[in-house]
């Protein structure tokens, strides 16, 4: 799993006790929600959850050796992964993108032992998520399976969850929790609305499913909060197949993910800045700028509006209306709860097709290359970095303070607007922590 992030069990006690009664009554047991196999008096899972298991695999990512040359170019076992088969005609498996990432070549290794060299068919950043196709000519009787899936939209905090996966170098595992909670963000300023589930997950499940009580999947596993361990603590998170679905189609299409845009620059609401507004909240998003003649201003939003909702979801953090704006497609109506000057409005955004401008300007912040910056007394100070951009691949970080862009002063909002205007790398000299660091922006 990524990082210490990266990637409790359900208490049966209940099931447990009530297995004699409903073993010796079969009219009960037959109506009884809880799956309950009275031919071996046990309550089991196994009918919805096996029909999903052979779709689950191991990925293995090549690449070159860190070692030194032993003379062959052949690429080595770099990292592994788990993943899942969506589609068994065209041989699409979804895993995570820092399970591929470097990569070289990769193999698909099915739970029948058979296995198959895979193509890279793209990878978002963002969401952590990548496709890959299975190279396998029309072979009459290949038999791949595939995976149903559902949306997430349906799950309910306390619904069990089922984790399948090749951690710790072991063979298929599967492991049982609940869902713990839903639209977990704040792990960055990455493209997140995960699943929060116990259901045990390690190093070695990133990519690997998780499923609903019928086998279905309803979201990839990809981060831990390992409390700085590497093992589970019962903290895991999962991408939920809502965004899943919307970045591999995307991805299967165009081999890249174009996301929707709104002309608002959001920055995420913490504790200090909950009371520089007055608020009595901590979760939600601050509009930082609105960009002139763009759908959020056609909608009445302003600078300084916390969006407390959208699409009836509750937001964390700006990465929950990232989440939401993102897989919406150019022309859909986007509805958001907001507070200004502590009272409550509500609009309609329409969402705009991506922009092909590298730079977004607006009154009192400036977005370009995914990072967002607002004007500061000592130069131009970076208040978020989109998860999967190019700011965040050359390691800006919020909080910086961009003194210097290709030796050139960063002369307010309109200089680096101008500097970072077009194509081509750039160098920032910024201040981090009183430090000077230099970052080249691709």
């Amino acid at each position: 799993m990524r990082s210490n992030i990266r990637a409790g069990r359900l208490t049966l006690l209940a099931l447990v006790v009530a297995a004699p009664l409903l073993a010796t009554t079969p009219a009960v047991a037959q109506q009884s929600p809880v799956p309950f196999d009275a031919r071996r008096g046990v309550f089991t899972f196994a009918t919805g959850l096996e029909q999903a298991l052979p779709a689950v695999v191991q990925v293995t990512t090549l690449g070159q050796s860190a070692g030194p040359s032993s003379g062959s170019n052949e690429p080595r076992p770099m990292s592994s992964g788990s993943g899942a088969i969506i589609d068994a005609r065209e041989g699409i498996v979804v895993t995570n993108n820092h399970v591929v990432e470097g990569g070289r070549k990769f193999t698909v290794d099915l739970a029948d032992g058979r296995i198959f060299d895979a193509v890279l068919i793209g990878t978002d950043k963002a969401t952590d998520l990548a496709v890959l196709k299975i190279e396998a000519p029309s072979v009459p009787g290949l038999g791949l399976s595939q995976i149903e899936v559902v949306n997430s939209d349906s799950l309910r905090t306390g619904d069990l969850a089922f984790a399948v996966g090749y951690p710790l170098g072991l063979d298929q595992t599967l492991t049982m929790g609940v869902i713990s909670g839903m639209g977990r963000s704040g792990m960055g300023d990455r493209i997140e609305d995960y699943i929060q589930t116990d259901a045990a997950v390690n190093s070695g499940n990133s990519g690997g499913p998780l499923l609903d009580s019928r086998g279905r999947l309803i979201g990839l596993n990809t981060a831990i909060l390992s409390g700085g361990g590497v093992g589970n603590v019962g903290i895991a998170f999962a991408v939920p197949s809502r965004i899943l679905m919307y970045v591999v189609a995307q991805l299967r299409e165009t081999g890249e993910v174009r996301r929707g845009a709104t002309g608002a620059i959001f920055g995420s609401l913490n504790a200090e800045r909950s009371r520089d507004f007055g608020l009595g909240i901590v979760r939600g998003a601050v509009i930082e700028d609105v960009a002139p003649g763009s759908s959020a201003e056609a909608a009445g939003l302003r600078r300084g509006d916390v969006v407390t909702r959208i699409q009836n979801r509750p937001v964390s953090n700006a990465g929950t209306v990232a989440a939401t704006v993102g897989i919406a497609e150019p022309g859909a109506r986007v509805e958001m709860v907001y507070l200004r000057d502590g009272r409550e409005g509500r609009t309609t955004v329409v969402v705009e097709a991506p922009r092909a401008r590298t730079v977004v300007s607006g009154r009192e912040a400036v977005m370009a290359r995914g990072l967002a910056a607002r004007a500061a007394s000592d130069g131009v100070q970076v208040f978020s970095v989109e998860g999967g951009s190019a700011a965040a691949a050359a390691g800006l970080r919020a909080g910086d303070l961009i003194r210097l862009v290709d030796d050139s002063a960063a002369s307010g909002l309109a200089g680096l607007a101008a500097a970072l205007e077009g194509d081509g790398r750039r160098v920032l000299s910024v201040m981090r922590g009183g430090e000077p660091v230099e970052i080249i922006l691709p």
